[in-house]
């Protein structure tokens, strides 16, 4: 495996940059749905299918509701400027064949919800699905789906914004891959330099990393996301990279980064993750002209891009994204204090979570002062963890948790 160590690291320098990632660790979490959230949704979309299911329409004779996108993968974030979360649903009725019209089958589906007199109240339609707003918790959008005949892998079809045509898919699929993924681990070194009598040679050891309710991709892509929403807030042009994109070459990086190299500490994964995904854009030929291709791994035929090739704003959009998004998180990196952190860290994902994140560990910081737990490590600052080479720091009883 190749190091990925670009200059030599202090022991502080890797317990600074480690400390950063647990802060941002907490923003990310700061910014996931709550487990009442959650739970609400998994009633509401398991009540939605039992609906649907019930329905006499042979259309809707074999329903199967399920979870697809951020929610299904865990990398959902809060919206910024609105409370709502975005929650994908798949309305997959086995057993319709693909001769049905893509509006045909659509109108069964809400029809049905319309029959119900608390979803007629929620309902609101799309272009190719149906939305349950559940005002200042979630929204639910349904897509209606069939069976892929030609997809080996389990695909489904799914209507076109036109809800003309039918287009490969496959949700199950791609969360599968992306669980599989998400579960890889980097490797981790610490480096140190071992003085000989014959000079300095420079050996590494494991370093172990910070065990994370999420994992390292899932964060990855969380960040990414509010980074794009903090980017995009005050754009007027509908034109920010889709969540599908961000992820799938997120994690098309990630699974690359960690079966070749070795990294100092979860900030340098996060960092080489963000500057590898242009390279896994494709650059098919389409028309005697190069195009733009992300595809899904899964299945035949879905470019997540499709759009970037019939609109030239929005591979722009995402390459000033991603440059900005690269810069910052290099910065945020290489930050030393709290007040130069903090100023990074609220220009990527906003002053409201970057605030409420800061805010706690001050506040921990202040508990920990007057229980006597406080430690000072050195080129981190205050922790409440006993870090190696700390010093204990008496509780000021003279000037108040200052």
């Amino acid at each position: 495996m190749n190091q990925m160590l670009p200059q030599v690291l202090t022991d502080g320098d890797i317990r600074r940059r480690s400390e950063i990632f647990s802060i941002l660790d907490e923003i990310g979490e700061d910014l996931d749905l709550t487990e009442t959230q959650f739970e609400r949704a998994r009633q509401s979309y398991g009540a939605v299918g039992d609906w649907l299911s019930a329905s006499t329409d042979p259309l809707l004779a074999s329903v199967l509701v399920y979870l697809q996108g951020s929610t299904a993968l865990g990398t959902a974030v809060k919206p910024v400027g609105r409370r709502e979360f975005d929650v994908d649903l798949i309305c997959f009725c086995a057993g319709v064949a693909s001769a049905i019209s893509p509006a045909a089958l659509k109108a069964a589906v809400g029809s049905r919800l319309k029959e119900h007199a608390t979803y007629a109240r929620l309902l609101e339609e799309k272009k190719r699905c149906w939305r349950l707003n559940y005002e200042g918790d979630f929204h639910l959008d349904l897509s209606p789906t069939i069976t892929n005949p030609s997809c080996a892998n389990g695909g489904e079809l799914v209507p076109d914004q036109t809800l003309r045509e039918w287009h490969p898919t496959n949700p199950r699929a791609y969360k599968t891959l992306f669980d599989d993924r998400a579960a890889l681990m980097p490797n981790f070194v610490l480096n140190k330099i071992a003085m000989q009598r014959d000079g300095a040679t420079a050996t590494v050891e494991p370093f172990p990393a910070r065990e994370l309710k999420k994992g390292i991709l899932r964060r990855i892509v969380q960040l990414l996301k509010r980074h794009r929403d903090v980017f995009y807030e005050n754009s007027k042009e509908d034109v920010a990279p889709i969540s599908v994109i961000i992820t799938t070459l997120a994690m098309q990086a990630y699974v690359y980064c960690v079966r070749r190299h070795v990294f100092a500490d979860p900030m340098d994964v996060l960092v080489e993750v963000v500057r590898l995904m242009p390279h896994f854009i494709d650059r098919p030929l389409l028309d005697g002209r190069r195009g733009y291709a992300v595809l899904n791994e899964t299945t035949h035929g879905e470019n997540f891009a499709d759009n970037w090739n019939k609109d030239a704003r929005r591979p722009r959009a995402f390459y000033e994204w991603h440059k900005q998004a690269l810069s910052d998180f290099e910065a945020i990196r290489d930050a030393v204090g709290q007040d130069l952190l903090s100023l990074n860290m609220e220009r990527s994902f906003g002053a409201g979570v970057t605030g409420r994140v800061l805010g706690r560990r001050v506040g921990a910081v202040s508990d920990g002062r007057k229980s006597g737990l406080l430690s000072v490590a050195p080129l981190i600052g205050l922790t409440t963890s006993k870090a190696a080479a700390s010093t204990t720091v008496a509780a000021n009883t003279f000037f108040g948790d200052q």
